[in-house]
C-alpha cells in the first residue's frame, strides 16, 4: 500500500466475482437524489426522473453509476441518516434493470450497508472512512471502496483550507485509509482512491494534485471528480455552472494523463467521447497500454 507498491490499474474487484475494467478510463456518472446539490440539485430527486437519467447515462456510455442522497458541496449541511436511505435506496434497487455497477456516495456507514443490500457493487465516500464502520460494512458486502480525501466538514471545508504539502499530505492520509481499508477486510484489489478535488482544497491546491497524480497510483487506481467545479469558474473567469463544461472536459483529459483511470461526472456523453478520442491518440502514440 506504500509509495514503492506496483500501480494497479488493469480492474478492481467487485461483489460476486465481477470487475470494473480498467485498461481504458471509464466514466462514473454522477446521479444525485437531493433537492440541494450544488450543479444538479432536484433534477433526478423523483425516482422516475432519476431512472431516467440513469439510463440515459447508461446509453452514452456511463461504465459505473454514483447514487448519492447527500449534498457534500462547500456548505451544505448533514443530511439524517434515515432521509438519506430513503432517497437512495429505491433507487439502487430499480438500477438493477441496467445491469451496470452501481456506486453509493456516502459517508455513512448505515446508508452504505443498506445500499450494499439492495444490490450496490461500490462504496464511495469521500471523507477517506471517518465513520469507523464503514470500512467493515464494505468488507462484509465483499464490496469495492473508494477512499476520497476531505480537510474538515462539507459545512466549512472551504473557509480556509491550508496545507504545508497537499500533495504528501493528500497521499499520506489515502494511504492510511487504504490500510484501515485492507485491516478491516476489504481485498486491496477492491479499492479506488480519490484526492479529493474542491473538498477543503484552494485553487492552487487542486491544481498540484491534477498535476500529481502519477503518485497515487501506487495506492489503487485513482478517481477524479472535477465535473462543473468552482476551480474551473476560477480558471475562467467567473464562469457560471452551466458554461463549464469545455473546462471540465480538459481537466478531465489531463487528468486522465496524468494518471486517473475514472472519471467521476455529470456530463457522460461528452466525457465518454472525449476520452475516447484522446485514449485512441494515446495509443497511438505509445502512451497508453
Amino acid at each position: 500500500m506504500r509509495a514503492d507498491a506496483p500501480a494497479r490499474v488493469d480492474s478492481v474487484a467487485l461483489p460476486g466475482g465481477g470487475a470494473l475494467d480498467l485498461r481504458a478510463p471509464r466514466v462514473m456518472g454522477i446521479l444525485n437524489v437531493t433537492p440541494d446539490s450544488f450543479s444538479d440539485g432536484g433534477r433526478h430527486f423523483e425516482l422516475s426522473d432519476a431512472l431516467a437519467g440513469a439510463r440515459a447515462m447508461a446509453a452514452a456510455g456511463a461504465a459505473i453509476l454514483d447514487v448519492g442522497g447527500e449534498s457534500t458541496r462547500p456548505g451544505a449541511e448533514p443530511v439524517p441518516a434515515a432521509e438519506e436511505r430513503r432517497r437512495v435506496v429505491p433507487l439502487v434497487e430499480a438500477l438493477a434493470e441496467l445491469d451496470l455497477p452501481i456506486s453509493i456516495d456516502t459517508r455513512k456507514a448505515e446508508v452504505a450497508g443498506a445500499a450494499l443490500r439492495a444490490g450496490a457493487a461500490l462504496v464511495n465516500d469521500v471523507t477517506g472512512l471517518a465513520d469507523p464502520d464503514m470500512a467493515a460494512v464494505t468488507a462484509e458486502h465483499g464490496a469495492a471502496l473508494c477512499v476520497g480525501h476531505i480537510q474538515g466538514e462539507p459545512a466549512t471545508m472551504q473557509r480556509d483550507p491550508r496545507y504545508d504539502d497537499v500533495v504528501s499530505a493528500v497521499y499520506e492520509s489515502l494511504a492510511r485509509a487504504c490500510e484501515r481499508a485492507v485491516a478491516a477486510g476489504v481485498a486491496s484489489e477492491a479499492l479506488l482512491v480519490d484526492p479529493g478535488i474542491g473538498f477543503g482544497k484552494r485553487l492552487e491546491h487542486n491544481l498540484a494534485l491534477l498535476a500529481n497524480l502519477e503518485r497515487f497510483r501506487s495506492l489503487a487506481p485513482v478517481v477524479i471528480g472535477v465535473s462543473r467545479k468552482r476551480m474551473l469558474s476560477e480558471l475562467l473567469e467567473g464562469r457560471p455552472v452551466e458554461g463549464r463544461l469545455a473546462g471540465g472536459l480538459g481537466a478531465a483529459l489531463a487528468a486522465v494523463r496524468n494518471g486517473a483511470r475514472v472519471v467521476r461526472t455529470h456530463d457522460v456523453g461528452e466525457t465518454v467521447d472525449a476520452l475516447r478520442v484522446a485514449w485512441a491518440i494515446e495509443r497511438a502514440a505509445g502512451g497508453a497500454p
